[in-house]
């Protein structure tokens, strides 16, 4: 089972998706695609860009060809600017609300069975805080196949522009007028 954490700062309001197959760059992105179009789109209509703050590693990781090009994907399908900023390697612990919330988390479900889905989600969105966040939470059955390769070719046409200070964890996506 694979988590994904979506937060909006501004609304108090945090999207999960929890997917059954793995983790990998299309699952990161097909969640911010999905809290895009079931929440960001409605909450923020007049939005032009999306800045989306991550870790170093895994799935969405810097070195990640395929997240970047999956990025590359949402962007074009949205006409959104995507600005990235990457934590540095080994600062994952800064994202506080990821603790904070696991913790509750982690409470809400203690000495309960985890036996399937619906129930790890209900769980989850059963979750509260003494600060109100409000929890969302879906499931994602799509498959996610690992090893997918990203050409230099394909590399070379993204719409990809690395910031001045340290462009390897900030950078900016634009829609290409390429079909991607």
């Amino acid at each position: 089972m694979a988590f994904i954490i979506l937060f909006c700062p501004m609304r108090s309001i945090v999207k999960i998706n929890t997917g059954t197959d793995h983790d990998t760059s299309a699952f990161a992105v097909e969640s911010i695609r999905r809290w895009w179009y079931m929440m960001g789109k409605e909450r923020y209509p007049d939005a032009t860009r999306l800045m989306i703050t991550t870790d170093s590693g895994g799935s969405n990781g810097t070195r990640v060809r395929l997240w970047k090009a999956e990025l590359q994907k949402f962007s074009n399908e949205t006409g959104l600017e995507i600005q990235v900023s990457h934590f540095p390697p080994g600062t994952s612990k800064w994202n506080k609300i990821e603790h904070r919330l696991f913790s509750a988390i982690s409470l809400n479900w203690r000495g309960r069975p985890l036996v399937n889905h619906e129930i790890v989600i209900n769980l989850i969105e059963s979750t509260t805080t003494r600060t109100g966040l409000k929890v969302r939470a879906a499931i994602d059955t799509n498959l996610y196949p690992k090893g997918i390769k990203v050409s230099d070719a394909e590399m070379e046409s993204l719409c990809h522009q690395p910031e001045p200070f340290h462009g390897e964890w900030n950078y900016t996506i634009t829609k290409s007028m390429d079909n991607f």
